[in-house]
């Protein structure tokens, strides 16, 4: 990634600065370029406000440090907003992933990292300034580090000032975290869990139906988008933008078969979710994916918030008319662009108007259109200007979610009382966000086969498959009888072993005995996922 298309409009580099700001300088920034509200998505605010020495949710006027500048006009808003994406794509790129700590004078230590964190919600952002960059005992470079941050490269050689925004932003983003419930550690623990809660919220994504064949979309070399980097876009998530689909609908058309739904089954994941209704115990199903597999495993529509839509329906991006997805299945499958039949309908009758002789003229010629192999040219191209094309109901980026979506995360926040993410690298808002967003005493589970870095979840399941995580932890429940699925083994076991660098992460691995013909007894072996 090229650093250097990620500098800000705001000329960080040129900009004199004092080398230690006060706390009213850094917070001053960071409130003006990144105000709390206004950095999330309208449904979702009112989260703890990262730079208020209040309790999370509360704010008044006096929390504002007074001196602020206000932006004016709709150009320096715009640039708040421009500097606001730069920095956020650019920490989304340099942050680290666990993988590689960073080591050296340059960075915080692991000790240092969880002193710093702490100092920050001990004593609040004013006071944590003053403590930290505004005396000298640490750089402003440096500190961000603390909070997973490694320096961007295009900062290099610049005053330490230049790094006051990202601290500010950094600083906020910790705030706005969710703090672990200590004494929810264990996979017993989310055993005890499933087994006492009647209110279970399943926030699930592609990873839920990968053991079906389905692509993930993130997933490096075997994910939807590594697989759509032939396409020549610069970024191909752009497959599934609106206004690129509004300029060419040939572009999601051509790799649409790709990701249409193909299967009658379901996974043991989605079965584990059915068994949940079942029992009693679920108060929501909300899935970001589209492939509408959970109401094949069972899952009742009033159960379910497909958060992404589903090609269950179709609509006409132009007049809106809706149609059941099974009709413009043979065009995805052929990448044939569908049209709107409403729209074709009118269009004809319209032309066919239009070509009607005054009375007492010669009989009018048969009609011609498109549909006629001996229509013109021209015929075609009149035809086609008033045509709507079809779309899968299918959010795209730069659309709204369902109004559904909205209405029923905000009743059940008040019911939900253990929240178990499966499958999902919580990427895209506001389903992101909704962890943040539940109140800070439920529990929140996390099932997938990488660890989240930017989510504080209370236990983390990590494995290959989440189908095999769900099926032990049915087992544990005690409804092992009841939970049968044809991808399940017979011999269906697994073993686990919380992290040694973190005591609430554990590590599912299959465990496949040998046939006594072939080995010893005592050979017992594992495969281990690939973490």
């Amino acid at each position: 990634m090229d650093s250097t298309a990620l500098t800000p409009k705001s000329s960080i580099r040129q900009s004199p600065a004092k080398p230690t700001p006060s706390a009213l300088d850094l917070v001053a920034m960071s409130h003006a370029q990144f105000a709390d509200d206004d950095f999330l998505p309208p449904e979702l605010r009112g989260l703890p406000s990262a730079l208020s020495d209040e309790d999370p949710g509360s704010s008044t006027d006096e929390d504002e440090p007074e001196g602020v500048p206000e932006a004016e006009g709709s150009e320096a808003e715009s640039s708040d907003w421009e500097d606001q994406s730069l920095y956020e794509d650019m920490i989304g790129a340099e942050m680290k992933d666990g993988s590689d700590d960073g080591s050296g004078p340059e960075f915080c230590t692991p000790e240092e990292c969880q002193y710093y964190k702490d100092l920050l919600r001990r004593v609040g952002s004013r006071a944590f300034v003053d403590q930290t960059v505004s005396n000298g005992s640490i750089t402003a470079k440096k500190l961000i580090t603390a909070f997973g941050l490694r320096p961007p490269a295009f900062l290099e050689g610049s005053l330490d000032s230049a790094y006051f925004t990202l601290l500010g932003l950094m600083m906020q983003r910790e705030m706005a975290k969710r703090l672990k419930l200590s004494h929810v550690n264990s996979v017993d623990d989310v055993v005890e869990l499933i087994q006492s809660s009647s209110n279970i919220m399943v926030l699930t994504g592609a990873g839920i139906s990968t053991s079906l064949g389905i692509p993930d979309f993130r997933s490096k070399g075997s994910g939807l988008y590594s697989r759509l980097e032939g396409l020549g876009l610069s970024d191909p998530q752009e497959v599934f933008d609106i206004q690129i689909f509004k300029e060419d609908p040939s572009i999601f058309y051509s790799i649409a078969k790709d990701i249409l739904p193909t299967t009658s089954k379901f996974s043991p994941t989605h079965a584990f979710i059915e068994l949940l209704q079942r029992k009693g115990k679920l108060l929501r199903n909300y899935t970001q994916n589209i492939d509408n597999i959970e109401q094949l495993a069972g899952v009742s529509p009033d159960k379910l918030v497909q958060c992404h839509g589903s090609f269950a329906t179709a609509s006409c991006v132009k007049c809106k008319f809706q149609v059941s997805g099974e009709e413009i299945f043979n065009d995805l499958r052929a990448g044939k662009i569908a049209k709107c039949p409403k729209c074709v309908e009118a269009e004809v009758a319209k032309q066919q108007v239009g070509k009607k002789r005054k009375r007492g003229t010669v009989a009018p010629k048969s009609r011609k259109n498109k549909y006629n192999d001996d229509s013109s040219d021209e015929e075609d191209w009149a035809l086609e200007a008033d045509i709507g094309v079809m779309k899968p109901d299918i959010i795209f980026f730069g659309e709204q979610l369902p109004d559904r979506f909205h209405r029923i995360v905000d009743h059940d926040r008040a019911k939900v009382d253990l929240l178990i993410c499966i499958g999902t690298s919580l990427k895209v808002a506001p389903v992101s966000e909704v962890p943040a967003f539940l109140p800070a005493n439920v529990p929140q589970i996390y099932i997938s086969r990488e660890p989240v870095h930017h989510i504080e979840f209370d236990v983390e399941l990590i494995g290959d498959q989440c189908d095999d995580i769900v099926t032990e932890l049915a087992h544990r429940v005690g409804w092992g009888d009841e939970f049968k699925h044809e991808m399940i083994p017979a011999n269906f076991e697994v073993e686990h072993s919380p992290s040694p660098e973190k005591a609430s992460q554990h590590h599912f691995s299959k465990v496949t005995k040998p046939q006594a013909s072939a080995l010893p007894s005592n050979s017992e072996f594992s495969f281990t996922m690939v973490m």
